[in-house]
């Protein structure tokens, strides 16, 4: 092993860390063990790591949460038994996946890190399955919220590209600028994610058609796209034989009961039938998409739609009240980007991560864009309206902060993003969608949750329901690249700070929305508690005269480490 950056404290062997050691139940341990890193292993010190609403989910699921499962395929099982920090099942676990650090110590056989380095960690283990999801940093392997966190680096190299998941950054930002590059740039993946337009090439088709149903178009799609397995339900014989006719093998099925569930890359639906599309949706794929296609009939009640699917497995809904299957594909937008003219709503537009999208798509530049932003707080909407409104007004975008409980929200969206996982809020932004819309569920809802949906109306208007989870390599890239040359300053989202005892409250505070922002940990002062922004000068009063119209600074992140670190220590 070597170790021992310049000028560095020397490692000590126990830290202070904070623990989910059961559903609803956090510790700070401090007397945590710091781990010795093995041949392969690199031990990183934490310098600050953001709270996340995601750390609330784990919180409460714990063993039941689907990235806390064991690891079942992408590593090999001899190396995830020499790593400490993986933690799955019911294994104590650290939470917090917002983190920056800086490698202490690194393995003789490590050769893509060195010691000194300052990272940004990509927290999202996609090629590590777990049975439900994939594995994550923060997760099912411990997080950034201790003062030291180990890793392996034959993880911690992304297959296929070989980009590492600590990606090297500068000593100019803040500690707080970086580990935010994290939800910013899951913001940024919701808009540049590649959408797919049509059937999924060498994937696994399904098509069933109802009585009376013609299936127009199949064989235009068929014929852009060939799959590698394709199966059928027809209620008419004629259907089927013209299936056939394509050329493709065709498996017969006799009934809805001999569906695969979560087996089918593309369903194309020739039908009407709500109970019909509530079994279908479950036997889509992850990544899965589905299409139907009412002939002009409409469905005959609202659609139990998983909305937790679309946000955590990428599943997909499209379709026409026309009678061809190729119209379904045509109201598939490329990515979920905004377009110059957009009239945007922002729901929950108050919370940390609604500020991050109103900034976000204020600063894009889009002609002619507007946006609504809607809360149910006037604190909060004041909050960011100061924080946001001086980046639209610069832009040229029209900024409306909109309190839903005092005032009605037009409709005629043509984008929507939405924030909170409140079921009924998904009705309601197909309700104020307007032509063309689409609906940007960045709100977490839980696998398996299901929304009465109208797609009668989501038919008429070309909606689409887009959703990602998480960020890749290259969204947290392009994020840095704006921290860092100034573009950006991710501070703008930053609400609080706090040292290890003032974890419980932040996360209670996340939970309850009752914070504006971020709240950024600082593992190297644990005994400090919460400290609101807007209560630093009663508590720091040198800290608060570096803050810059409220907004927190380098300088006032230096300041709040000298003055709040002395004061732990002389205590």
């Amino acid at each position: 092993m070597t170790g021992g950056e310049p000028n560095a404290r020397p490692i000590p062997a126990t830290q202070h860390a904070i623990q989910i050691v059961d559903a609803g139940r956090t510790v700070h341990n401090r007397e945590k063990a710091v781990p010795r890193p093995g041949p392969h292993q690199i031990l990183v010190r934490m310098e600050a790591c953001g709270i996340c609403f995601s750390d609330t989910k784990l919180l409460h699921a714990f063993t039941s949460h689907p990235r806390k499962g064991p690891v079942l395929s992408g590593i090999d099982a001899e190396v995830l038994a020499e790593i400490p920090s993986y933690a799955p099942g019911r294994l104590f676990t650290v939470p917090g996946h917002e983190p920056v650090g800086r490698i202490v110590a690194v393995g003789n056989q490590v050769r893509r890190h060195r010691v000194g380095e300052r990272c940004l960690i990509q927290t999202d283990y996609r090629h590590l399955l777990t049975a439900a999801a994939n594995a994550a940093f923060g997760y099912n392997f411990e997080g950034g919220l201790q003062e030291y966190v180990l890793l392996d680096e034959r993880m911690i190299i992304e297959p296929g590209t070989g980009e590492r998941f600590l990606i090297p950054v500068g000593e100019e930002p803040s500690a707080s600028a970086i580990a935010l590059v994290e939800p910013w740039a899951c913001v940024e993946a919701s808009y540049v994610y590649r959408e797919r337009r049509g059937l999924l090439p060498g994937g696994r088709l399904l098509v069933v058609a109802d009585a009376g149903h013609a299936t127009d178009g199949i064989a235009a799609l068929l014929g852009q796209a060939r799959p590698a397995h394709l199966a059928a339900l027809m209620a008419e014989a004629a259907e089927l034989h013209a299936l056939e006719s394509t050329g493709l093998a065709v498996e017969r099925l006799a009934d809805l009961a001999d569906v695969e569930r979560e087996g089918f890359d593309d369903i194309v639906y020739f039908g009407a039938e709500a109970a019909t599309i509530e079994v279908l949706q479950d036997c889509l794929a992850s990544g899965g998409l589905i299409n139907i296609v009412t002939g002009g009939v409409s469905v005959d009640r609202d659609v139990g739609l998983d909305v937790g699917r679309v946000h955590y497995d990428l599943t997909r809904w499209t379709g026409t009240a026309g009678a061809s299957a190729t119209a379904g594909y045509e109201a598939i937008p490329a990515d979920g980007e905004l377009r110059a003219g957009d009239r945007m709503a922002v729901i929950g537009a108050a919370g940390p991560m609604g500020l991050m999208h109103v900034v976000r798509s204020a600063s894009a530049g889009w002609k002619g864009l507007s946006i609504v932003a809607v809360d149910i707080d006037d604190a909060r909407l004041a909050h960011l309206e100061r924080a946001s409104g001086p980046i639209a007004r610069s832009r040229g975008v029209e900024l409306t902060v909109v309190n839903s409980r005092t005032a009605e929200v037009a409709s005629g969206f043509s984008y929507i993003a939405l924030m909170v996982p409140a079921p009924p809020l998904v009705g309601q932004a197909v309700a104020l969608a307007g032509s063309g819309c689409r609906i940007n569920i960045f709100a977490g809802f839980a696998n398996r949750t299901r929304v009465d949906v109208d797609l009668n109306r989501y038919f008429r208007q070309r909606c689409y329901f887009l959703g990602t989870s998480g960020s890749l390599i290259p969204d947290m890239k392009a994020v840095l690249r704006k921290v860092e040359s100034g573009e950006l300053d991710t501070n703008i989202s930053l609400d609080a700070v706090a040292g290890f005892e003032g974890v419980a409250d932040a996360l209670a505070a996340v939970e309850s929305r009752t914070s504006g922002g971020k709240i950024m940990v600082y593992p190297s002062l644990p005994d400090l508690g919460l400290v609101p922004l807007s209560e630093m000068g009663e508590r720091f009063p040198t800290v608060q005269a570096r803050l810059i119209d409220g907004r927190w600074t380098k300088a006032a992140e230096q300041e709040l480490l000298r003055v709040a670190g002395r004061s732990e220590m002389s205590s």
